[in-house]
Parts: structure tokens; sequence; C-alpha cells
């Protein structure tokens, strides 16, 4: 199974973007049904003089999938303690921060701050780091916000399939792993030392907790740790590996951008709004029934723009430190946000762009 991924995340990565012509993305747009490469050719430069109808393909494919219908989520940050390095991450573990792990009755006060907002789906997250945040600790607080929350999702370190199933009967809907990069070189460089310094692992985490039972994951790659076209492509051909495996799941992209951190590290690249933009739209046109995610990683008046464009999933009102909806944070945060707005600021935006703020879009049995 893995064997056939990785071929085809080394085509993907290996794909020639600057032989694309005109007239292949022309081709590639007028398909009802694309393959990668023509996905490869909308990610091209060439591509760049063709967003208008790109913009106008993606905008038809997000009604005729998804309505005008918005999701709004919001993350919960449980723990910042880490043991990976990773070069872009204020979560190194080398990086004196203020570090915390949310107690039980911490947690409590926590979901009920982030429900009274109005919010039905939350989105749990952690640093890896098993000794602090252990299975033990996700189970419970899996159970915990299941019991107030129509949907929640994880976003923590992989884990093995036992492990997931065991999140999914406690009330896990959804997982989402982002490969951060697929070019193996670079995965090396920017996870010198940790647990995520094993690619293949973290690969396989989306389809080990498919296998587990999950009603949906999300796969992304981060933006700006090296040329983003390749790792877009791959991240496309990860896609299509999972929809292959479990054609009945709920499955998603992000394509975070990087953001300014405490304690950084090193300098990357910069990735433009405009080259963002292109990802979004060639992604929507590519696999018209995924779910398309934008962070307050971006600036308001960007996220405002993707509403119909392609974007299904927007998150508000987000702290990235550890709580801090209900009273001070225990822990300092992983970036630092583009758009500060809480959740009645974004959803008075969905509306003013002719869409509907959707809280929930699943009833638990």
């Amino acid at each position: 199974m893995i064997e056939n991924l990785l071929k085809d995340l080394q085509w993907a990565l290996a794909f020639d973007f600057e032989a694309i012509t005109p007239a292949k993305v022309e081709k590639a747009l007028s398909q009802e049904r694309l393959e990668l490469t023509d996905l490869g050719a909308l990610l091209s430069p060439a591509a760049e003089s063709y967003l208008e109808p790109m913009a106008q393909k993606a905008q038809t494919l997000t009604r005729n999938f998804f309505g005008r219908n918005i999701d709004l989520y919001t993350p919960l940050y449980l723990a910042n303690h880490c043991v990976n390095h990773c070069q872009y991450c204020a979560y190194h573990q080398q990086n004196p921060l203020r570090r915390g792990v949310l107690s039980r009755e911490d947690l409590v006060k926590e979901l009920a701050a982030i429900k009274a907002l109005g919010f039905r789906d939350i989105l749990l997250l952690t640093g890896e780091s098993r000794a602090r945040s252990g299975p033990d600790y996700l189970e419970e607080a899996t159970r915990l916000a299941a019991g107030s929350f129509a949907s929640v999702g994880l976003e923590v370190y992989p884990l093995k399939t036992p492990e997931y199933a065991r999140l999914k009967a406690a009330g896990a809907d959804y997982v989402c792993v982002y490969q951060e990069t697929y070019q193996p070189d670079l995965y090396a460089r920017v996870h010198p030392k940790g647990p995520k310094k094993n690619y293949q692992w973290r690969l396989m985490a989306p389809a080990r907790a498919l296998m587990a039972g999950v009603r949906g994951v999300g796969v992304g790659a981060l933006l700006g740790l090296g040329p983003f076209r390749p790792d877009v492509l791959a991240l496309a051909a990860h896609g299509r590996f999972l929809a292959h495996l479990s054609p009945a799941a709920e499955l998603s992209y992000s394509t975070p951008r990087l953001r300014p951190i405490l304690g950084a590290l090193n300098q990357f690249s910069q990735v433009s709004e405009k080259e963002l933009l292109q990802i979004i739209l060639a992604l929507r046109i590519f696999s018209p029934s995924f779910g398309l995610s934008l962070s307050t990683r971006e600036s308001p008046h960007f996220r405002d723009h993707l509403i119909g464009l392609g974007i299904t999933r927007l998150s508000a009102g987000v702290k990235t430190s550890v709580g801090g909806h209900d009273g001070p944070s225990q822990g300092d945060e992983q970036f630092i946000k583009s758009d500060e707005r809480d959740v009645n600021e974004v959803r008075a935006a969905i509306v003013a762009r002719g869409h509907q703020p959707v809280f929930a879009d699943y009833a638990r049995p």
C-alpha cells in the first residue's frame, strides 16, 4: 500500500512545472475530471494568467458540492510540551517557552467557555509528548469534548491504529495530520530530532486513522518550508490515495503558510497571497468534494475574499496558547495569528458574502 503512495509522491516531486504551456492550462480547465498532471498545470507559473477562469470554475464546483455553507470551528490547545526539534515551530523542544498542559478541571472550564460562544465543532491540539499528553489523557479530553460538541477533531502526534480506535470510541470524529513537507530531504532537515523525524510513520497516520473508523481526516502541507508547488501536488496525491483507501470518508486539505513564532530558529521562503489563491483554486478544481480549511494564519481580508471560491471551513476566535478561553493561558502560543476576529465578526463576514455560517453539520448517533 505505501509503496504505491511513495511512487506517486516521487512522481509529484519531480514534476516539471516550468514545462507547462498555456495550452496545457486551458486543457486542464476544460476537463471535468482532472488527473494529477492537470493539477500540475493549474499549479504552474503558466496558470498565473488564468486565475479568473480558475476562480469561476472553483466557485461553481464549491456551490455544487457544498452550497453556500461555511463550517465554523475553533481549536483548543491542550498542551504545548513537545519532544521534537522542528525548525519552524515554537514548540521546538529547546525553545524556552512557557510550557503547560490543561488539567481536567481546566479542560472542563475551557470547553464550557468555548461552547458558550456558539461553537459546536472543536479541534483538540497538543505538542508531541506522550509523557505529558499521552493516549490516556487524549482519550479523557476527547470524551469530555464529545459530551458538549457535535463534532470533535484531533490534531495531535501520529498514533497507532488501536490508539486511534480508542479515541474514535471516545468520540473523535476526524483527525488532522499535516506532513508539513513531502520532500524527503527537506523533511529530514527541518525535523532533525524526535519522533516526527520518521517521514513514513507520519505519512501513513491518516490512513491508520481511517482504518480505525474515524469519519474523516485532514491532510496538509506547511507552505514556505521549500518550493511550494511540489508539496501541493504531492499533497493532492496523498489525498487521492486516502480517497481510494476509504471512499466514504470525509477528506479535507489545509495549506497553512508559515507565521512568526516566539523564538524563531530559521528563516524560510515566503509564499504570497496570490500564490496561495492559486493553490486553493487548483485544489478545489482537482478535488471538488474535499473540504478546504483556511486558518487564522491568514489576514481577515484574504480569508473573506476566499469565501465562495473554494474554502469550506474557517476557524474563529482562535487562541494558539494552551487554554486561555476561561482565564489566563497555561502555556505560550504556537504561532502569532493574523486574524484576531471573534466568532461574531467572522460570522458577520460570512453572511456579508452571501453565505451561511454552519456551527454543526453532524449529529452524533
